[in-house]
């Protein structure tokens, strides 16, 4: 089946103020995997996920994450949204892959003493605290659009806090109570949040050294493991956003605008199924599919169906190839599963499909609809879903006769997730200290602090015993030394004001 062509023009949006509908000429999205974005990575969406809510079946969670290979430890300029860009969810409730509802999120950063070098001056106790330097806000609009045209806009959030970038436990003594306090209750029951998390999706990047190498043996790594993004998490309740009980399924996907120097915004981001532009679109058309919007992914069919990956792993590892053209990656990745979450009079095109009226499954399976649980991809995409495996082993010909088990061995997230809204991992901290890096333990501690503490041109063995006097080990040395570094802190930001 062949997508419908034909592009569909942005009308009145620009006179209405919502200019950023329509796709600019810029371009990029996903982990690093278009040639522009990798360079810009603030705009940066690397993964979509969608589900119906465990703990509230009756609401659609959306998460939606931004920013690729955060580390934790990477100040002092931590890792905040950016001011101009519009950071957009996009919900497609009647199958004609154009959006009926749009949330837009937008930021604002404040600084409150801008004389020193710290986003922190203090142990940080709440979002308002005053040793928080550097904090994020942000309003939330719902646009809803027939035929991309403008229907009505509504602000539903104002000046949110943001969760800030969990820079270690001595800042941050309690990051799950920050957390906390970042998640806000919307009008009609939904709910948001926006900060740091820990980067929920899994799997070993080596396949892109000419598939793992030849050597599957080599398998197993989480290259994502131990690194954060900043997430955008939405729950709604699925009445809000299903065109009927009669038709409950949705399409998502999201985008980010970014302000050009004219003061206009260019989409510069896309994301809806993973590993599309990845894996699916070859180099030329990687920044052009990120400019785009669903409706006009006609372009883009050949690489569905004439896919470069399974050739690459028939030359590598002597797999045959299945024939092409291959619709069935068609009917599963652009239209939906018939009878599961295809709507009616679907119209091909990129982007998450969701049957709402699904209920969750209490124990989730990693594959998702490939081992019988209709609850996970590709029908949406949970948190837990393995969505390199089941995408690798449908590429591969599952649907079409050539069973397999193939995968990358990497089955489940290195943390585990939370139970309630908005079920991200928690942030892995930045400072994790010597003993998280593999020294020796405390005598190692010990002996560089010693070194460090010993007077100028003083002789081996001889210690500063003014800081050092009365303790008894390298514990009470470290309780002086984090006494005087706060008290410092809180001189400094005494004197700001």
């Amino acid at each position: 089946m062949t997508l419908i062509c034909g592009a569909l023009a942005a009308g009145g949006l620009a006179a209405a103020g919502v200019t950023a509908l329509e796709p600019g000429a810029a371009a990029a999205s996903s982990h690093r995997e278009a040639p522009l974005i990798s360079g810009t990575p603030q705009y940066d969406n690397t993964d979509v996920y969608a589900f119906v809510s465990p703990d509230k079946p009756d609401t659609t969670t959306i998460v939606a994450n931004w920013i690729p290979f955060e580390e934790p430890a990477g100040g002092p300029n931590f890792f905040t949204f950016a001011e101009d860009a519009q950071y957009d969810i996009h919900i497609d409730n009647n199958g004609d892959a154009q959006g009926e509802l749009l949330y837009r999120f937008t930021f604002d950063t404040r600084v409150r003493n801008k004389k020193t070098f710290l986003s922190h001056t203090g142990p940080v106790e709440s979002l308002d605290d005053p040793d928080l330097n550097v904090t994020q806000t942000y309003d939330v609009e719902l646009i809803k659009l027939r035929n991309q045209r403008l229907v009505s806009k509504t602000k539903i959030a104002n000046d949110v806090p943001v969760a800030p970038s969990n820079a270690g436990k001595a800042s941050m003594p309690d990051y799950a109570k920050l957390r906390k306090q970042a998640v806000r209750e919307l009008y009609g029951g939904a709910k948001t949040f926006a900060g740091q998390a820990d980067d929920p999706f899994f799997l070993d990047l080596r396949v892109f050294d000419l598939l793992y190498g030849g050597n599957l043996s080599e398998v197993g790594n989480d290259t994502l493991k131990g690194y954060n993004v900043n997430s955008i998490a939405l729950q709604v309740p699925t009445s809000m956003i299903a065109e009927s009980a009669d038709q409950p399924v949705v399409g998502i996907w999201s985008t980010t605008q970014r302000q050009n120097a004219r003061g206009s915004y260019e989409q510069v981001s896309r994301l809806g199924n993973p590993l599309v532009n990845e894996v699916v679109n070859p180099l030329k058309d990687k920044d052009r599919f990120n400019a785009s919007a669903p409706w006009n992914d006609a372009r883009f069919l050949k690489n569905v169906t004439n896919p470069e990956l399974p050739r690459l792993i028939e030359g590598i590892y002597k797999i045959p190839a299945p024939a092409e053209p291959r619709n069935d990656l068609v009917d599963v990745f652009l239209k939906g599963v018939k009878g599961l979450n295809q709507p009616p009079r679907v119209r091909p095109s990129e982007m998450l499909r969701l049957n709402t009226s699904i209920k969750p499954t209490a124990k989730p399976k990693r594959l998702g609809v490939l081992d019988g649980d209709n609850a996970g991809f590709p029908n949406g995409r949970r948190l837990t879903d393995d969505v390199i495996d089941a995408s690798l082993q449908v590429v591969e010909g599952e649907l079409v006769g050539s069973k397999n088990d193939l995968g990358d061995a990497v089955d489940k997230n290195d943390k585990k997730f939370e139970k309630s809204f908005p079920y991200v991992a928690l942030p892995t901290e930045g400072s994790r200290g010597p003993l998280a890096k593999g020294t020796n333990g405390a005598s190692d501690v010990r002996s560089q602090l010693g070194d460090a503490l010993r007077p100028a041109g003083a002789p081996d063995g001889t210690r500063n015993m003014a800081l050092i006097a009365g303790s008894a080990g390298a514990g009470a040395l470290g309780i002086l030394l984090v006494g005087g570094a706060l008290l410092w802190w809180r001189r400094m930001r005494d004197r700001a004001y």
